[in-house]
């Protein structure tokens, strides 16, 4: 299986520098995992279990990658423990083949819509703001006109931040004043976008969970006042995730797209954490594509999600072999 020739060298630089401390933490529990052993045995497979879940891979797609290697260990009944970092990547990709979003793609691709109007939600401080900024810059930078909408007006601050942004990609911001109804900053950013000819449009929403009724009331409005400017809009609902809170993430992913219809995911501040796993277990758990993951500060540091390039960067290490 060809795992690498989707990034360029400097993006996956990136993604490694990026995914740094779930690397070391992964490969000194495998390190341990095989220590004293040459071959895949289940004493391997039970420690093999132990390290993907407390790597917050989750239990359930743990399970899933343990039964796989199961039934490699049985149809060519004997694997050397220096193999194991190529099949867990190999099976893992293999594994995220069904939620990988379009192989390839990115910020230049043709657009099908004009606009093409992405709705962005997830709790506030899981880096929503940053992550809208960074993909304003990116579809920039790839020659779109970008136009964003302040939509979260339940939280001042949320409007403030977005325009610091909006100024820094240098995008125009549509926004009122902090209280106003979300669905009307949706209706007039879609408005200003069609008159202008926008190619992309983004629009934050509220990042509260504490009434998940109010916030799937809030979310329907503001998707049914948009179609009556772009139809079909939203084209995407994107749900930003901290890569960094673990566990709490799957809570979070439950939450919302039990209240909106999400499409496509954004994991974020992977580079600060050793939690990366969590990028696995919720692309497998949830059924939703990971379109993006943050992997630094930088506004070039948010890339497209590709499954090769993620399990490579995971699980490859200068040395030859977990078992030598």
């Amino acid at each position: 299986m060809a795992l690498l020739g989707f990034f360029g060298k400097e993006k996956k630089e990136s993604l490694d520098k990026g995914l740094e401390k779930t690397k070391e933490s992964v490969f000194l529990k495998l390190s341990r995992a095989v220590a004293g052993k040459s071959k895949v045995d289940d004493d391997v497979l039970d420690k093999l279990e132990e390290v993907l879940v407390s790597s917050d891979v989750g239990v359930d797609t743990t399970l899933k990658i343990i039964e796989r290697i199961e039934k490699r260990v049985a149809r060519d009944k004997y694997l050397n423990t220096s193999e194991l970092n190529t099949i867990l990547k190999e099976e893992i990709a293999s594994l995220l083949e069904k939620n990988q979003a379009d192989s390839g793609l990115d910020f230049s691709a043709s657009l099908k819509n004009k606009p093409h109007v992405i709705m962005v939600v997830g709790v506030n401080g899981a880096g929503k703001t940053t992550t809208i900024a960074k993909l304003a810059h990116q579809y920039k930078t790839a020659g779109k006109s970008v136009l964003v909408g302040a939509a979260d007006t339940f939280r001042a601050a949320a409007i403030d931040q977005l325009q610091v942004w909006a100024d820094r990609v240098g995008v125009p911001l549509v926004k009122q004043q902090m209280g106003s109804d979300p669905a009307s900053v949706a209706f007039d950013t879609l408005r200003s976008a069609v008159a202008a000819s926008a190619e992309v449009v983004i629009i934050d929403t509220a990042g509260r969970l504490h009434n998940k009724i109010n916030l799937m009331n809030e979310l329907s409005k503001i998707k049914r006042v948009m179609e009556k400017v772009v139809p079909e809009a939203p084209h995407e609902v994107l749900l930003v995730l901290d890569g960094s809170t673990g566990q709490n993430a799957f809570e979070q992913a439950k939450q919302f797209t039990s209240a909106t219809d999400v499409t496509a995911l954004a994991i974020t501040k992977l580079d600060g954490t050793a939690k990366g796993g969590v990028v696995i277990g919720i692309s497998d758990q949830f059924n939703i594509p990971v379109k993006y993951i943050g992997v630094g500060e930088k506004l070039d540091d948010l890339l497209v999600f590709n499954r090769f390039e993620f399990v490579d960067s995971l699980f490859s290490s200068g040395q030859q072999g977990l078992g030598k």
